[in-house]
């Protein structure tokens, strides 16, 4: 009785009818079927919120949204560390933070590249910079050799022949920052783009020769070892990897304990390799 009269109230307060009566069956109304799919929807949300909350305390999972090429060359060492100290602790990666469709509440924190701003956006809890640099394989150098002068090359080099049929490699149209590299206000650079989303094979297609990419402090180890070279000076400052957490989110003991040692210990270093 109690839920009847419940019912009938709510369809009085929307001066809708929710239900209609045949012979000895009740069927919903497009607004009360409106209303149950909303219903459905709701507590299916609140059945997964508090699902995941009762498995994160029992289980200790901890979700850390981070691409492949930060979690093998950054992330992944510090995680291993940190497993020793913490065996009991299972650590999950989320890759695809860079998805139109990704969602920081789909994780306890995330990794992510961005403009270092001199305002964090809400939500931020560490900005780590990196300064971004053309870098190419030395056989690509070689073939510009005789035309390109002595090193360091000057930025105008790169938009001049030679270098001007060169291929660019960027992560898409939107995030190129090569001219933002350039830093003519007037002019761009005429190379050809080629677009690569994975930092992976970008790095790997500069080695093979195929193009330009802008490195920064990750790729220390490929310049190191002489696979690609760093013959430009100049360098683009403003950018870096921020590590976020979505504000107002439920993050268990285990999320918030790895969160705040990351953020002590593991600070990027943003100190470039030097120029070729």
């Amino acid at each position: 009785m109690r839920f009847s009269y419940q019912i009938r109230k709510l369809a009085e307060n929307l001066d809708r009818a929710l239900f209609r009566r045949a012979v000895r069956q009740v069927y919903l109304t497009e607004a009360g079927q409106q209303l149950l799919q909303t219903t459905q929807q709701l507590f299916a949300q609140l059945t997964h919120t508090l699902d995941r909350i009762g498995a994160t305390e029992s289980d200790n999972d901890v979700i850390v949204g981070a691409t492949t090429y930060v979690a093998l060359r950054w992330l992944s060492p510090r995680l291993a560390e940190y497993s020793v100290l913490h065996p009991e602790i299972s650590i999950l990666l989320q890759h695809a933070v860079n998805a139109d469709d990704f969602s920081i509440q789909e994780v306890d924190f995330a990794i992510r590249w961005g403009e270092i701003s001199d305002r964090p956006r809400h939500g931020q809890l560490l900005e780590m910079p990196m300064d971004l640099y053309p870098v190419c394989s030395p056989r690509l150098l070689e073939r510009a050799s005789d035309a390109a002068g002595p090193l360091p090359l000057a930025c105008a080099a790169l938009g001049l022949p030679p270098f001007d049929s060169m291929p660019l490699l960027c992560e898409d149209r939107v995030l190129d920052l090569w001219n933002a590299w350039y830093g003519e206000q007037e002019n761009t650079l005429p190379n050809p783009r080629r677009v690569i989303a994975d930092a992976h094979v970008r790095t790997q297609a500069a080695i093979d020769g195929l193009g330009w990419t802008l490195a920064d402090g990750l790729m220390r180890q490929e310049l190191e070892h002489g696979l690609l070279v760093a013959p430009f000076e100049h360098r683009l400052q403003g950018y870096g990897y921020l590590l976020q957490a979505a504000p107002g989110r439920y993050s268990n003991r285990s999320a918030l304990a790895l969160r705040n040692w990351l953020i002590e210990y593991g600070r990027i270093s943003a100190r470039p390799p030097e120029s070729a």
